[in-house]
C-alpha cells in the first residue's frame, strides 16, 4: 500500500493519537451480472444459518451503537427518532445492543447532549471536505476510537436515518464483521479506479466487499486498525478527480470497503440487515429501516418515484426542522415497508418530549 500523504499525517498529528449524510437518489437496480450473482450466493448462504448467530450457547456479545452526526436541525431530528427506537429495542429479547454514542463532528456541544449520549469531536479543517460533509465520518471515528472509553468489544456503525424494527443481535462471527450489501457499490465494474487504492499485489478486486461502513457490526480492535486507512483513502479519493467524479456521494463507502480489504477483513453480507423503502416492499425478518429515499405515491397507492406524489414522505422535506407529529398514513395499496416507517416515525415523535418545539 502507498505511504500516507504528508497532509494526512499532519491532520492526524493535530488530532488524537490513534489514527447523517445523505446518499444521492439512485434508480432501482439490476442484478444480472456474474459478479453480483456470486455475491448474492455468498450472502444467501450466510442468511440460511440462523443458528450460528451466536458463537456459543448462552454467550452474549454486546456491541456499542455509534453514529456520526452534525448539529444541523436535519441531523438532530433523525438522531432523536433513531435513539428512541434504540432505547425501545435495547433490552428486548434477542438484543445484543450495548451502549450508544452520537459522535458529533461539529466541534462543540449542542442542545441534545442531555437527551442523547454524545461524544464531541472536531470536524475536518475548513475546506478539506470540499462540500462533501460525509468525509468527516471516518475522521470522526478515528477521534472517537482514539479517546473514548468503549467497554464493548464490538461496534455497530449506524446512521441517523436508521430505525430499529426489532431487537438486533450481534450478526458478526469470529473475525468476520457483518454488513449490508449495497447494489450500487460495484468494485468489479470500477476496477480501474479501485486499483489506484487497492493494487493488484493486494489481491483480486472481488476481495473488496460491496458495502459501506454502515450498517456494519465489527470488532472494535478491527475498526481501530481500519479507521485511519479508511480516512486516508477517503481523502485521497476526494483529491483524485476520476474517483470523485465516478463515486460522488458514495465515495466514502468505497473507501471503507477498500480499507477493509487492505487489512484482510471480509464481511458477512446480510440481506436481512436492512431494508430501504420504497424499493424494499416488506419488513419480513429485517432489523433496520433505512429511509434515505423519498416515498411518493398517488392516492391510489401507485409509486411515482422521481415525481412528487399526492402522498409523500421524504426526509429532505424537513431540512430546517423536524416533521410534525402525527404524519398522515399512506393511502391503501402502499407497501408494508412504507406504512411501517411512517407509523414508527409517528410513534417516536408522539413520545419524545418537546418534539414540536424543534431543536
Amino acid at each position: 500500500m502507498a505511504k500516507p500523504s504528508p497532509f494526512f499525517l499532519v491532520l492526524l498529528g493535530f488530532g488524537f493519537f490513534v489514527a447523517t449524510y445523505n446518499l444521492v437518489t439512485l434508480v432501482i437496480h439490476s442484478q444480472n451480472n456474474d459478479g453480483e450473482m456470486e455475491l448474492s450466493r455468498r450472502s444467501d448462504s450466510m442468511i440460511q444459518r440462523p443458528n450460528e448467530l451466536k458463537e456459543s450457547e448462552g454467550q452474549r456479545r454486546p456491541f456499542h451503537v455509534a453514529l456520526t452526526a452534525t448539529d444541523s436541525p436535519y441531523s438532530k431530528w433523525q438522531c432523536r427518532i433513531m435513539y428512541y427506537w434504540y432505547k425501545k429495542m435495547k433490552d428486548s429479547e434477542g438484543s445484543e445492543m450495548g451502549g450508544f454514542t452520537r459522535v458529533l463532528h461539529s466541534g462543540s456541544p449542542d442542545d441534545l447532549m442531555k437527551e442523547i449520549p454524545t461524544f464531541v469531536v472536531d470536524p475536518l479543517p475548513s475546506g478539506v471536505d470540499q462540500g462533501y460533509i460525509v468525509l468527516n465520518r471516518p475522521w470522526a471515528f478515528v477521534q472517537w476510537l482514539g479517546k473514548a472509553k468503549i467497554k464493548e468489544d464490538y461496534i455497530l456503525m449506524a446512521e441517523p436515518d436508521h430505525i430499529f424494527v426489532k431487537p438486533l443481535p450481534n450478526l458478526s462471527r469470529g473475525d468476520q464483521p457483518a454488513a449490508f450489501s449495497f447494489f450500487y457499490i460495484k468494485p468489479l465494474e470500477n476496477e480501474k479506479i479501485i486499483r489506484k487504492f487497492y493494487p493488484e499485489e493486494e489481491g483480486p478486486v472481488t476481495d473488496v466487499d460491496p458495502i459501506g461502513n454502515s450498517p456494519v457490526i465489527i470488532k472494535k480492535s478491527q475498526l481501530e486498525q481500519i479507521a485511519p486507512t479508511w480516512m486516508n483513502i477517503s481523502l485521497k479519493m476526494k483529491e483524485d478527480p476520476e474517483s470523485d467524479k465516478a463515486f460522488g456521494w458514495v465515495l466514502e463507502m468505497y473507501a471503507y470497503a477498500i480499507a477493509s480489504a487492505l487489512h484482510g477483513v471480509r464481511h458477512i453480507l446480510r440481506k436481512d440487515f436492512m431494508i430501504q423503502p420504497p424499493w424494499d416492499l416488506k419488513i419480513a425478518n429485517t432489523f433496520i429501516i433505512h429511509y434515505t429515499y423519498g416515498c411518493d405515491y398517488t392516492l391510489k397507492g401507485e409509486l411515482t418515484y422521481g415525481k412528487i406524489g399526492e402522498w409523500r414522505f421524504d426526509k429532505r422535506s424537513f431540512l430546517r426542522g423536524p416533521p410534525p407529529r402525527n404524519l398522515s398514513l399512506p393511502p391503501p395499496g402502499v407497501p408494508e415497508s412504507v406504512v411501517t416507517l411512517v407509523k414508527m416515525v409517528n410513534e417516536a415523535t408522539a413520545n419524545i418530549p418537546g418534539w414540536e418545539e424543534g431543536r
